[in-house]
């Protein structure tokens, strides 16, 4: 009997969360054509804790038990919903397309491949390295060949930066501090600390106003249901159930993704030379996922 065979589920994750992911570029450049930000992102955060509290009452799951537990729920909520999520969608209002910004999140693995080591107690192997350097490769390719298209601003790829920093720690710290909680629990209390930090941005820097639409309604809908709840609770369970430079590895996929989506949704062109370096990092994608061995 082989005891060590993936549940369904865990299968099936990895495309699941990288279709969710891919598509929560595009539609929240189309939420930011009625709101700002901070203000999409407040209504999106908020939106999740009001569909989640029901399921919360009949469920009853476990509560942390130790203030610390409550502590790392909040420090994750910040670094991935406020400051990933925030500096993305400045980038968004700066002019980085979808799938431009998507690139620059892809090289997450790298920083992970780095740090990992040290911070998440993994050790990643030279074939890794050959994966993960594919995909940095493939980057490149992607940034040089819409460079004619639209320009990278220097404000644009530092909020880029920002947030990849940003998602990067929030992975590294929840493998490190992640205590498994039931996944009602863990996403009221990290989108209810995401809320807390970009609710006053809003209030303070943002006029608030919102252009009510279908269009709105629909994108709004989306990031909450399908982006922030579906894709969340699947991130973090492949965090929890496997090595975490292999779930962020998964990032390599989403850029052609979310180029997809972005010329569907928003006409954003993406060059032929382009697909070719997404089609190389895909290859670093399939080594970083499939080598298992130090």
């Amino acid at each position: 009997m082989n005891t060590n065979k993936k549940p369904l589920w865990l299968i099936l994750a990895p495309v699941a969360f990288t279709i969710l992911w891919a598509g929560g570029y595009g539609i929240a450049k189309v939420g930011l054509q009625y709101a700002e930000p901070m203000t999409l992102l407040s209504m999106r955060f908020s939106t999740v804790v009001i569909l989640l509290f029901p399921f919360f009452l009949i469920f009853r799951p476990a509560l942390p038990k130790h203030p610390k537990e409550w502590g790392h729920l909040v420090i994750v909520g910040v670094l991935v919903q406020a400051v990933y999520f925030g500096f993305c969608w400045w980038a968004f209002r700066s002019g980085v397309s979808a799938g431009v910004l998507a690139i620059f999140m892809s090289l997450q693995p790298i920083l992970v491949a780095i740090l990992a080591p040290k911070l998440a107690q993994e050790k990643v192997s030279w074939l890794r390295w050959l994966g993960l350097l594919l995909g940095l490769t493939g980057v490149f390719i992607v940034i040089i060949a819409r460079s004619d298209i639209e320009p990278p601003t220097l404000i644009g790829v530092s909020f880029s930066v920002m947030g990849l920093l940003g998602i990067t720690s929030g992975v590294l710290y929840e493998k490190r501090f992640g205590g498994g909680h039931h996944p009602i629990v863990a996403n009221m209390v990290q989108y209810a600390a995401g809320f807390a930090v970009v609710a006053p941005i809003a209030l303070i820097f943002e006029t608030m106003e919102v252009t009510w639409t279908m269009e709105f309604f629909a994108a709004l809908a989306y990031l909450a249901i399908g982006n922030s709840i579906l894709a969340i609770s699947l991130l973090l369970a492949m965090i929890r159930a496997g090595e975490v430079s292999r779930v962020s590895s998964l990032m390599f996929l989403v850029p052609p993704l979310a180029a997809l989506f972005g010329w569907v949704l928003l006409g954003e062109e993406m060059p032929l030379f382009a697909w070719v370096g997404m089609a190389v990092a895909a290859i670093g994608v399939l080594i970083v996922s499939k080598n298992k061995t130090v």
